[in-house]
C-alpha cells in the first residue's frame, strides 16, 4: 500500500473538457427520443401558467446573433418557469409573408407577373416553409425547448383565418377605410409601407430657397413682394399647391439693397438668410403676424396657370429655413392635412417606379425624381426665382428591406383607423408593466404620435384584405362576408382567393344593392404584414386551448415599440378591448466590438453557428447572460473566449464537487442540519441565500446579475474560501468521519442546487452534471427548482452594525490573507503550510470565535495556531485595529499524508513521517500498515 493509497482522493468520470460541440449534438438526440419537452409539460398539467408569446422572426436566412440573444432569453425565462412551479408550453412562432421573399424569388430567376398569381405565391408558400426549417434547426442547435412540431406560421390557414376576422372586428366598429392621403411609399417595393417598415439614415439633400411672387396680397402685400420658401426635396416643386406659415409668427417684408423686389420671411430669420443670400444694408419695411398674411395668393415659379395660397399650419416653425414651407398636398403628410382644410387639390406628379409623370410637365415627365432635383433648380434660376441652392444633411427615411429612400405619395389605400381609439389604446396600457421602466413612455408616445395605419399593400405574398367592390365601385365589407372569407381561409388557406371569382368567394346566395345585376369584383392589394405578426395574440394565444390570452410576456427588441409591440396592441384593442400581454421586456441589438450594425456587406457578422462548431451553445448562452440586454450589445470573438474561461472555472467548480461526492450516498451518508459543522452550516446557509438572490433574479428577468451571483458564488464562497480547505477534511479525514459526512452533505447539497439554478441558462452540461448525481429524475429538465429554505443560525444574526459573527470572521480571514501575503515576499515563507500564526484579539473577536466554535487553523490552512489578548500583541506584529498577526515559519517536519509541518511527526513509532493525527487515522482504518508498512513512492 502506498501513502495516497490511504488518502480519499476524488474520483470523477466527469471530464474537464466539456467537448461541447460533439456531446451537445447527442444530449439533444436524447431530449428528442425521450420526448423531454412533452415530458416537462406533462409534468406541469394543473399548475398556473406563465405564457412567453414568441415574437415572429421573418423567415429569411440563417440565424444571426441577434436571434440568438432573443431566443436565449426566452429559453431561459421558460424554462425557468417550467421547473418553478408554473405550466409555461412555448410555441415558437415565424413571420412567413411580404417582400423579401418575393424579392428572393425574382432572384432566384422567377417572373411574377409572367405566372398566375396564385402559381407564383406557392413558390412563396415553399421558399418560406425551407427558411422555416433553415432557422428552426439553427434554435433547435441553440438547446431551445419549444413544441417544435407545431410551430406557428403566419401562413397557416387557422392563422389567416383568425386574421381576418380581426380585420372583420375592425371592420365592425368602423375603423377601416379607404382614402387618399400621403403615405411612405417605396419605389423599390412599388408598395405603401407602415411606420414600422421604414427607418431612417442620414442623407444630403439639395435644399433650395426661392421666391414665389405675390399675385393677391389682400392689401396687406404689394404685388413686387416675394414669399420666400425653403425645401430639400426640389424634385416635389412641381405638386406644390401652397405656401404653409404659422399664425403667431412674426414676418418681415424686407428690401436688400441694389434689389426692386421685396421679401418676406420670419422676422428672427431674417439676419441668418440675409447673410445666407449675400444681401446687404436689408430694410424692414414692415412686420406683420402669420394670421394676417392667409389666403393670400402667389405665382408658382415655373407653372405659369397655378396660383398658391398661403396657409395656416402648425408645423412651421422657426429652427431653420424661412418660417414658410413650400406645400404639395399629394407628396406630404403636413402638406395633405393643411391642404384638406384649405380644399386645395391633391396632385401626385410621380409614378409607383419613382418617375415623373405628365403632370409634372413636359420637361420632368419620364425622369426619376432624385433626378428631378437638378431640373427643378434649372427652372429656378431661369424664372429668377433661386435666392440659395445649398446641401442639406439631416435625417430620411428608408425602407427597411431595399435600403432604399422612399417618398411621400398620395395613393388610395385602406387604412386601419388609430385615432378613433387612440385613447382606448393608451388606457389599455396602464396596467402593463414595462422592463426597462421607459418602454411604457416610449410605447404611448408612439401611440399618441401615430397616424392612422395604412394596411393596404400592392403585393401578392400576403394575405388579401377580404374586401368586394359593387358594380357602383362601392366597397363591400359585412360581418357576414368577412367571415365567409374567414372560413374559406380556415379551409383552403388564402389561396383561394387568388384562385376563385369573386363571387365564387361571397356567401351562397349573397346579394347587395350596390349591384343589382349580382357581379362582384375583388380588392387585389394584400395586408401589411406587421397585421399579420399582430394579430398572432387571436391566432395564436385564442386559438390554442393550452394558451392564455393575454400572454404573460411579451420579450423581443427594442425596435419592437414601433413594430410587433406597437401593432399587436392595436389590434388587441380594436378586437378584444384589452392589451395582449401583461409584460413587456425590451433587449437592444447585437452590434460588432466597435459598436457599428452587424452587416454581411460589411463582412463584420459572427454567426451563432461559427462559435457553436467552435465552443458549443452553451458558450453562447451563457454569454447571453453576461451582457445587459436591457442596451446595445457588442459581440467579438473575444467576448466568447471570456465567457469560456467563466465556463471552465465553472465546470471545473462542478467536477471537484463530483469528484469528491462520489463515495457519497444522500440517502444512507447525509448528516442532519443541527449535526452539521459550524462552516459547513454557514455554507449551506450561503447556498440558500445565493438561491433566493438567484431566484429573485431570474423572476425579474435579469439576467447579468445571475451571471455574476453565479460566477462571484463558485470563485469567491466556493473556490476561494470552502473548496481552498476543504482537502485537509475530504481528503484526509476518514472515509466514513463525521467531519468528513458532514462537509460532503453540503457539497453534495452544493452540486445539486448549482445543477437546478444552472439548467435554464446552460441545459447541456447540467444534463451532463445531473448524470453523476444521484437524484430520482432522469433528466434534470424534469426536476424542479431548489426551494428557499426558512433558516435559523445564531451565527448568521446580524448585530448593530449589520455584521453577523460569520462576517466578522470573514474579515478576519482577511487580515490573516494579507499578513501571509506580506511574509511570502519577504520570503518567510513559501505557501501558508508553512506558516505558524500568533492572532492577537480584542474580547470581541475572541467572542465571536468562541461563539463560531470552528477549527481556525484548518480554515486558515496553516500548520499552527495561537490566540492571545490583543495587548499582548509583540511591536512587530501586523496591527488591524482590533487584532494583530504575527507570521513566523512553522516548526517540526513536513507529514507525508496531509502535508503540514508538525511537531508531533514521528510521534507514533509506526508511522515515523506522519503527524499524529495522521497516524491516528490510518492506524484505525488500515491497520496492516502499522507491520507492514508503505511502498515508497
Amino acid at each position: 500500500m502506498r501513502v495516497k493509497d490511504t488518502l480519499n482522493l476524488g474520483k470523477t468520470k466527469f471530464k474537464m473538457r466539456g467537448n461541447l460541440p460533439v456531446k451537445e449534438v447527442d444530449r439533444q438526440a436524447a431530449w428528442a427520443e425521450n420526448k423531454i419537452y412533452e415530458a416537462r409539460q406533462k409534468l406541469n398539467e394543473g399548475k398556473p401558467s406563465f405564457i412567453l408569446h414568441d415574437g415572429p422572426p421573418y423567415a429569411n436566412g440563417p440565424i444571426h446573433m441577434g436571434h440568438a440573444m432573443n431566443k436565449i432569453s426566452k429559453d431561459i425565462i421558460v424554462r425557468y418557469k417550467s421547473m418553478n412551479g408554473f405550466r409555461s408550453p412555448y410555441v415558437p412562432g415565424w413571420d412567413t409573408h411580404g417582400l423579401p421573399i418575393e424579392q428572393q424569388l425574382t432572384k432566384a430567376g422567377y417572373d411574377r407577373k409572367k405566372m398566375s398569381t396564385a402559381d407564383f405565391r406557392d413558390l412563396c408558400r415553399d421558399y418560406a416553409l425551407k427558411q422555416v426549417n433553415l432557422q428552426r434547426d439553427g434554435f433547435k442547435r441553440l438547446g431551445v425547448a419549444a413544441d417544435w412540431d407545431r410551430p406557428y406560421l403566419t401562413l397557416n390557414p387557422e392563422f389567416e383565418a383568425a386574421e381576418v376576422r380581426v380585420f372583420g372586428e375592425f371592420a365592425k366598429r368602423g375603423l377601416i377605410y379607404k382614402g387618399k392621403r400621403p403615405v411612405y411609399w417605396s419605389w423599390s417595393s412599388e408598395s405603401a409601407m407602415a411606420e414600422a417598415e421604414v427607418e431612417y439614415h442620414d442623407v444630403t439633400s439639395p435644399s433650395a430657397f426661392y421666391g414665389e411672387q405675390v399675385v393677391d396680397g389682400k392689401g396687406v402685400l404689394d404685388t413686387d413682394t416675394y414669399l420666400v420658401v425653403w425645401t430639400t426635396t426640389p424634385w416635389t416643386i412641381p405638386g406644390s399647391e401652397g405656401i404653409t406659415i404659422d399664425a403667431g409668427i412674426e414676418y418681415a417684408v424686407v428690401q436688400p439693397a441694389g434689389e426692386d423686389r421685396k421679401f418676406v420671411l420670419a422676422s428672427e430669420l431674417v439676419a441668418e438668410n440675409a447673410e445666407r443670400f449675400g444681401w446687404e444694408d436689408v430694410k424692414v419695411l414692415k412686420t406683420v403676424k402669420g394670421q394676417d398674411l392667409e389666403n393670400i395668393t402667389a405665382q408658382h415659379p415655373f407653372i405659369a396657370d397655378r396660383k398658391l395660397v398661403v396657409m395656416l399650419g402648425d408645423f412651421v416653425t422657426t429652427e431653420t429655413g424661412t418660417g414658410l414651407v413650400h406645400t404639395a398636398p399629394g407628396l406630404g403628410e403636413d402638406d395633405f392635412n393643411v391642404g384638406k382644410l384649405y380644399n386645395l387639390p391633391v396632385l401626385v406628379p410621380v409614378n409607383d417606379q419613382g418617375y415623373m409623370t405628365a403632370e409634372a410637365g413636359e420637361d420632368f415627365e419620364g425622369v426619376f425624381y432624385e433626378d428631378a432635383n437638378q431640373i427643378a433648380l434649372d427652372k429656378l434660376k431661369a424664372s429668377n426665382a433661386l435666392l440659395k441652392y445649398m446641401p442639406y444633411e439631416h435625417s430620411y427615411p428608408f425602407d427597411w428591406r431595399t435600403k432604399k429612400p422612399v417618398i411621400f405619395r398620395a395613393t388610395p389605400q385602406w387604412f386601419a383607423s388609430v385615432d378613433k381609439i387612440r385613447d382606448e389604446i393608451l388606457d389599455s396600457l396602464q396596467d402593463v408593466k414595462f422592463q426597462p421602466d421607459w418602454g411604457k413612455r416610449r410605447l404611448e408616445n408612439m401611440i399618441k404620435d401615430r397616424g392612422d395605419w395604412v394596411i393596404s399593400r400592392q403585393r401578392v405574398w400576403g394575405v388579401p384584405l377580404p374586401i368586394f367592390y359593387g358594380e357602383d365601385g362601392e366597397a363591400i365589407i359585412t360581418p357576414e362576408t368577412v367571415n365567409h372569407v374567414a372560413d374559406l381561409f380556415g379551409q383552403y388557406g388564402s389561396n383561394i382567393w387568388f384562385k376563385r371569382d369573386a363571387k365564387d368567394l361571397l356567401p351562397e346566395g349573397f346579394t347587395s344593392e350596390h349591384s343589382p345585376n349580382g357581379e362582384f369584383t375583388k380588392e387585389t392589394d394584400i395586408m401589411d404584414v406587421w397585421f399579420d405578426s399582430g394579430s398572432s395574440h387571436q391566432g395564436v394565444l385564442n386559438e390554442r386551448d393550452y394558451l392564455d390570452f393575454p400572454a404573460d410576456l411579451y420579450l423581443e427588441g427594442s425596435d419592437q415599440y414601433r413594430g410587433w409591440f406597437n401593432s399587436s396592441l392595436i389590434t388587441s384593442v380594436a378586437a378584444t378591448g384589452k392589451a395582449p400581454y401583461k409584460q413587456v421586456v425590451s433587449q437592444g441589438f447585437t452590434l460588432d466590438k466597435d459598436g457599428h450594425k452587424m452587416s454581411k456587406s460589411i463582412g463584420n457578422t459572427i454567426a451563432p453557428d461559427e462559435i457553436i462548431q467552435k465552443m458549443g451553445a452553451d458558450i453562447v448562452r451563457l454569454w447571453v447572460t453576461s451582457v445587459d440586454t436591457s442596451a446595445d450589445v457588442r459581440v467579438s470573438t473575444e467576448s466568447f473566449v471570456k465567457i469560456s474561461d467563466s465556463y471552465k472555472k465553472l465546470r471545473n467548480t462542478m467536477r471537484y464537487l463530483l469528484a469528491n461526492t462520489s463515495d457519497f450516498d444522500p440517502e444512507k451518508d447525509a448528516v442532519d442540519f443541527d449535526q452539521l459543522t459550524a462552516v459547513d452550516r454557514h455554507m449551506l446557509y450561503q447556498l440558500n441565500e445565493f438561491t433566493k438572490s438567484v431566484k429573485a433574479h431570474y423572476d425579474n428577468f435579469d439576467f447579468l446579475n445571475i451571471y455574476k451571483e453565479l460566477i462571484n458564488f463558485v470563485v469567491s464562497d466556493l473556490s476561494a474560501f470552502y473548496l481552498d480547505f476543504a482537502k485537509d477534511i475530504l481528503y484526509i479525514e476518514a472515509e466514513d468521519s463525521a467531519a468528513r459526512r458532514s462537509m460532503q452533505t453540503v457539497f453534495y447539497q452544493i452540486a445539486v442546487t448549482l445543477t437546478k439554478l444552472i439548467t435554464p441558462i446552460l441545459p447541456h452540461t447540467a444534463e451532463e452534471i445531473w448524470d453523476f448525481l444521484k437524484e430520482p429524475e432522469d433528466f434534470v429538465q424534469l426536476a424542479e427548482m431548489p426551494v428557499v429554505m426558512d433558516m435559523d443560525d445564531a451565527n448568521e444574526v446580524e448585530d448593530d452594525n449589520h455584521l453577523s459573527a460569520w462576517d466578522s470572521f470573514m474579515s478576519l480571514r482577511s487580515h490573516v490573507l494579507k499578513a501571509l501575503e506580506e511574509a511570502r515576499d519577504a520570503k518567510l515563507i513559501g505557501k501558508a503550510a508553512e506558516a505558524h500564526l500568533d492572532l492577537y484579539v480584542d474580547d470581541d473577536t475572541q467572542a465571536m470565535l468562541d461563539k463560531l466554535n470552528v477549527n481556525v487553523q484548518q480554515i486558515l490552512l496553516v500548520s499552527g495556531l495561537d490566540i492571545a489578548k490583543l495587548d499582548q500583541a509583540p511591536a512587530d506584529a501586523l496591527a488591524f485595529g482590533n487584532m494583530a498577526v504575527k507570521v513566523t515559519a512553522a516548526a517540526g517536519e513536513v507529514c507525508e499524508r496531509c502535508r503540514l509541518i508538525k511537531e508531533d511527526v514521528g510521534s507514533d513509532s509506526d508511522y515515523p513521517h506522519f503527524c499524529a493525527r495522521c497516524a491516528a487515522i490510518v492506524r484505525a482504518n488500515y491497520p496492516e500498515t502499522a507491520s507492514e508498512g508503505f511502498e515508497e513512492k
